[in-house]
C-alpha cells in the first residue's frame, strides 16, 4: 500500500508553514444515489468502526419495538461521553429489560466527559462498563434480545441471531455485500465495507418513508443529538445541532459519514487515523455540490495552538479526482479546492 493511493483531504497550518497533511478517501452521493464526487479510494473496504452504530440500533429497533424509542434510541445509534444523564439512561433501559449492568458485553472505561471523569476520580471511581461509550449500543443490544426470547449471555457472538439480522441490515442498506468481518474495540462484531456502501447507508435513513424503522432511528438521533455524543464540544452533536435535519456519526480511525436531509451524503476515512479533520472536510464535500452548510461556519476551523493561542489550522482541501458526474454542481466542483480552505473549530474524538 502506498499514501499516493489516497488523496490530500486536509492540511495543518502552523505559522503559515504546512506542519502536516492528512490523505484519505472521501465519496458524495447525490440525492438519487449517483456518485457525484470521489476522491483517493472510495471502493477500497474500510472498518467503519462507530460510525455504523445507526445500523446496530435500527438492527435492535426492528428486534425491540417501541421498547427503544427517543434518547435511548439515539444512544443505541451513539457514542456517548459518559455524562451521567447517558447513565442515567442506560440503566433504565437495562432494567426495563430486567438486567443489570453484569449483563454488559463493553469493556471497562473512564467517561469521555472530562469534568464527569475528574469527579468520579476525586471521589475514589473506577473505570465502569456503564461509562463507556458504546454502553448504549450493548444495553440495546441487550433490550432486543430480552424482547425476542433470544440469549443475552452470548449476544457478541457473530452466530448470534441479533448479530446476523444486523450483518443483513449493513449488507441491505449499503447495497453490497459485507467485505470483511472483524471485532470492534468494544468487543462487538464489526462489517467492512467501501467508502461508497457507507455513504448508501447513511442516505437509506435519511430518505426512508416515515414512521418506517430507519426513519425512527434518523429521527432520534436528530432529535437528541446529545444523546449521540455529548453536551460539550462532541463534533457528530455540534453538526446536526448546527444544521437541522442532518445525520452524522463518526468512528474511530478517522471515519465520518454525514447525509442532509435532500439525500447527498459523504463519507470520510482519514488514512492515518487521525479524526480531527474529518467534519471538515465533509462539510467541504457537501459545500461542493451545493448543499448549505453555512450554519456550521463555526465547525470548519481546527485551531493549531502555539503558546495557548492560535497560530494556524487545520484546513480541508480536498483533492478531487474523476468525478463520476460533474454536471450536478459544474460551478461548484470546480471552486470545491479554494471553497474547501475553511476547517472545523472542534476536534473529532476516538470512538470505537
Amino acid at each position: 500500500m502506498t499514501i499516493f493511493r489516497y488523496a490530500e483531504l486536509a492540511r495543518v497550518v502552523r505559522n503559515g508553514f504546512v506542519e502536516s497533511r492528512h490523505y484519505g478517501s472521501v465519496v458524495v452521493l447525490a440525492p438519487d444515489g449517483e456518485v457525484v464526487l470521489t476522491a483517493g479510494v472510495p471502493d477500497e473496504p474500510v472498518l467503519p468502526r462507530s460510525t455504523l452504530k445507526p445500523v446496530q440500533a435500527l438492527a435492535c429497533r426492528v428486534a425491540a419495538g417501541d421498547e427503544l424509542t427517543g434518547p435511548a434510541l439515539a444512544l443505541a445509534a451513539g457514542s456517548h461521553t459518559g455524562d451521567d444523564r447517558h447513565v442515567e439512561v442506560v440503566r433504565a433501559m437495562l432494567a426495563g429489560a430486567g438486567l443489570t449492568e453484569d449483563a454488559l458485553g463493553c469493556p471497562v472505561d473512564w467517561p469521555e466527559d472530562e469534568p464527569t471523569r475528574d469527579r468520579l476520580i476525586r471521589a475514589g471511581g473506577q473505570r465502569d462498563r456503564i461509562r463507556m461509550n458504546c454502553s448504549g449500543k450493548h444495553a440495546a443490544m441487550l433490550v432486543a434480545c430480552v424482547a425476542q426470547s433470544w440469549s443475552t449471555h452470548d449476544y457478541l457472538d457473530p452466530e448470534h441471531p441479533l448479530q446476523r439480522e444486523t450483518a443483513a441490515a449493513v449488507a441491505r442498506l449499503a447495497g453490497t455485500p459485507i467485505a470483511h468481518h472483524a471485532v470492534d474495540g468494544c468487543g462487538a462484531p464489526l462489517f467492512g465495507l467501501p467508502l461508497t456502501g457507507l455513504a448508501r447507508t447513511f442516505q437509506a435513513l435519511v430518505t426512508a418513508p416515515a414512521g418506517s424503522d430507519e426513519a425512527l432511528v434518523a429521527q432520534a438521533m436528530r432529535q437528541h443529538p446529545e444523546y449521540v455524543g455529548g453536551w460539550r464540544g462532541h463534533p457528530n452533536t455540534d453538526l446536526m445541532r448546527a444544521l437541522p435535519g442532518v445525520l452524522a456519526k463518526g468512528g474511530a480511525e478517522g471515519v465520518l459519514a454525514v447525509a442532509a436531509p435532500d439525500g447527498h451524503a459523504v463519507a470520510v476515512k482519514a488514512i492515518d487515523g487521525s479524526p480531527r479533520a474529518t467534519t471538515a472536510i465533509a462539510l467541504a464535500a457537501l459545500d461542493a455540490v451545493g448543499v448549505p452548510v453555512g450554519g456550521a461556519d463555526a465547525l470548519r476551523r481546527v485551531p493549531v495552538l502555539g503558546g495557548g493561542e492560535p497560530v494556524g489550522a487545520v484546513t480541508a482541501v480536498i483533492d478531487w479526482t474523476a468525478p463520476s458526474r460533474t454536471s450536478a454542481a459544474p460551478s461548484r466542483t470546480s471552486a470545491a479546492p479554494s471553497r474547501a480552505e475553511a476547517a472545523s473549530s472542534r476536534t473529532e474524538k476516538e470512538e470505537s
